[in-house]
């Protein structure tokens, strides 16, 4: 595991982390330090804190508790790359300190997550003008707005079973540019699509379709933050066959426009400035 600081403040702190660990390699104990809260940028890893398992992939948020252990592994795929942010007591405090949202473990790819996270991953890779402390403060928030009164479900499948789920949903988000319907999905899990369909949701807590409209929300900002050709395009070449669907959805998810998204990647605080002034 490599760990790199790429930001530190009075109040938060984030770590760009990079693992490289593969199936076979021993997991090991860790403890949170403090309230924390890890996008998962890339590849995925399943996860075990206070009794409980759960699977992430790429969109999906790994939420640390202050002296909460737990055990990571590889068992199914080879690494995964996370941006986490460590905050303060005091930040905790005025975005909402409620036990049980800390304490949720893990939570399954939110559009409405995935959008802000990408927003963060092209701030710490130093290609907007947004800053990463301000961004990561957004974030925080939105994941307590989320999260509040929303359970999460326990991994109860087999191993095996996770691992076609996991590995599904990682050959879903490297194809969700193309079309792509539950039989097919279903194909490359090899079983029924009914099978299919509940395994993927019992697994990583959302349906196939749901993780590909939110894959393909999350390559959108991603290009609509780094870079600068045209609306229309970006939504076509990320999947979506209709521009005034891909407006709507990503409005929904992000809380603004797709132009407004891109103005706040280029600096425009005031798209944001609502969120920050409520705390």
């Amino acid at each position: 595991m490599v760990r790199t600081t790429l930001l530190q403040r009075p109040s938060i702190t984030v770590s760009d982390f990079r693992c490289t660990a593969v199936p076979g390699d021993a997991p090991f104990v860790e403890q949170y330090g403090c309230h924390s809260i890890s996008y998962v940028r890339t590849g995925s890893f399943g996860c075990r804190s206070r009794g409980r398992s759960f699977e992430l992939v790429a969109g999906s948020i790994l939420v640390g508790y202050p002296g909460d252990e737990y055990v990571c592994s590889h068992d199914h795929v080879c690494g995964d790359e996370c941006l986490s942010f460590f905050l303060t007591p005091e930040l905790v405090q005025a975005i909402g300190d409620r036990t049980e949202i800390w304490r949720t473990g893990y939570v399954a790819p939110l559009p409405e997550l995935m959008v802000l996270g990408e927003l963060a991953r092209t701030a710490a890779a130093g290609r907007s003008d947004i800053a990463l402390d301000e961004i990561g403060q957004i974030f925080a928030s939105r994941f307590v707005e989320m999260v509040s009164g929303r359970a999460q479900k326990p991994v109860v499948a087999a191993a095996r079973d996770r691992r076609r789920a996991v590995e599904t949903a990682l050959w879903i988000d490297a194809h969700s540019h193309q079309p792509i319907d539950l039989e097919q999905a279903a194909i490359q899990a090899d079983i029924s699509p009914f099978h299919f369909l509940r395994l993927f949701s019992d697994v990583l807590g959302v349906t196939p379709h749901q993780y590909l409209v939110r894959s393909r929300l999350r390559h959108a900002a991603r290009l609509l933050a780094d870079e600068d050709r045209p609306i229309t395009d970006i939504a076509y070449d990320v999947g979506f066959g209709d521009l005034s669907n891909f407006v709507r959805t990503f409005h929904r998810a992000a809380g603004v426009s797709p132009l407004k998204f891109r103005q706040a990647s280029r600096g425009d605080r005031k798209i944001f400035q609502e969120r920050l002034a409520v705390h």
